[in-house]
């Protein structure tokens, strides 16, 4: 492991507590010219999933930052004049298009990559490729056909082969069409002046490291690692001449760093009251969502029934500048139910009220019904607030 210079800052846990709020776009006030491209940029990746409860997760980012953006329009941001495009970072994700250069070391990669899970079939990755050059841009059922039997994993030679070249980089997702994605050849779709690979990887690395920092505020490496999903040694390896600052934080116990621009002023402004997706960037990293919110979040959805202890869907509550509680939502017609609602203290009762009902009408719901409360005695002041809001 590198060598660490000594820490030119000490935060204390709410100093570093509210650098992040800002960092991930929830203290002060909203971009609103930059809208929802402003929010991708500002964040460097928003994450893809096919749950969709109250709306799907690439949407709930935007909303949770910027409140009821039309649907259609963060679609629109994404995806119109190629201002995105899909990959594998955190997740599959949403990325800048200006972050093309910088996933160069993971194309590289998976072009070296000796052993794979599904089987190419002479000939099929070419005959692809020709008809999106002749057709595209094309979903894998247009290619084709996506799968040889129902099962999910069983991908047809088509499926295997456009995969495989959105992961070599000759091809990218564009679009999200139905949750099909749609493809198309990176030269027509990528700028000219992005379509290269001329970065080699240690400035990938450093470039990601950098960026990943920025969008963080602060974080140990596991947090700086796991925002584009590197390895440990990769960010040993750039983190000295990323640019970014080594710090200490009270109770955190393992060195930090931070955006230089994060500690240059303190974070002012509203807090934004809002209903947070699982896969939002705030809180995708278990570990660093118990440091600093002492909030333990789990996505349950793929936990059978019987063992879930907060819901299919449970979305924290964020009120200012804390996590709250939690909400696993439903919709009934133009009702939006919540089937089961954890409040921290009393006190939490006016902010979920709040942040349940702007998301009713964010959905286009008229009600909120609420079904359990895991504080049964907390259950009144919820509806209360509930009515009054709602009256």
């Amino acid at each position: 492991m590198t060598t660490l210079p000594p820490p030119a800052t000490e935060l204390s846990a709410d100093e570093a507590r509210r650098i992040a709020l800002r960092a991930q776009g929830f203290v002060g006030a909203p971009d609103r010219r930059a809208g929802v491209r402003g929010v991708l940029r500002h964040l460097g990746a928003v994450q893809l999933d096919t749950i969709s409860v109250l709306a799907r997760s690439h949407e709930l980012i935007p909303y949770a930052r910027l409140g009821a953006v039309g649907r259609k329009t963060v679609e629109d941001a994404y995806w119109k004049d190629t201002h995105a495009f899909e990959y594998w970072s955190h997740a599959a994700c949403i990325l800048p298009i200006e972050e093309w250069p910088h996933f160069a070391f993971r194309r590289r990669a998976y072009r070296n990559r000796p052993h794979w899970n599904h089987h190419l079939p002479d000939g099929v990755y070419d005959q692809v490729v020709k008809q999106l050059r002749a057709e595209g841009p094309l979903t894998a059922t247009d290619l084709g056909g996506a799968k040889r039997t129902s099962e999910w994993w069983d991908w047809s030679g088509t499926k295997v082969a456009v995969e495989r070249a959105l992961m070599y980089g000759e091809v990218v997702c564009v679009e999200r069409r139905g949750w099909k994605r749609v493809y198309d050849l990176a030269e027509r779709a990528v700028p000219p002046s992005l379509l290269h690979d001329e970065l080699d990887d240690a400035e990938c690395l450093r470039r990601l490291v950098r960026l990943a920092g920025r969008s963080l505020g602060v974080g140990t490496r596991a947090d700086i690692a796991d925002y584009h999903r590197l390895k440990a040694e990769q960010v040993d390896a750039v983190i000295a001449d990323s640019g970014l600052v080594p710090v200490s934080v009270e109770g955190w116990g393992k060195p930090a760093w931070a955006d230089p621009e994060a500690l240059e002023t303190p974070p002012r402004g509203r807090h934004r009251t809002t209903l947070l997706s699982p896969f939002d960037s705030l809180v995708w990293e278990r570990a660093r969502t118990e440091r600093i919110f002492g909030f333990t979040h789990r996505l349950e959805a793929y936990v059978p029934k019987q063992k879930r202890v907060h819901g299919y869907f449970a979305m924290p509550v964020l009120a200012g500048g804390r996590l709250v509680g939690r909400v696993d939502p439903a919709r009934e017609g133009r009702t939006l139910v919540a089937k089961q609602v954890t409040l921290d203290s009393p006190k939490a009762a006016v902010p979920v009220a709040q942040a349940l009902v702007e998301a009713a009408g964010w959905v286009d719901c008229t009600d909120v019904r609420v079904e359990r409360v895991d504080a049964p005695e907390l259950r009144e002041a919820l509806t209360s607030e509930l009515a009054r809001m709602l009256a």
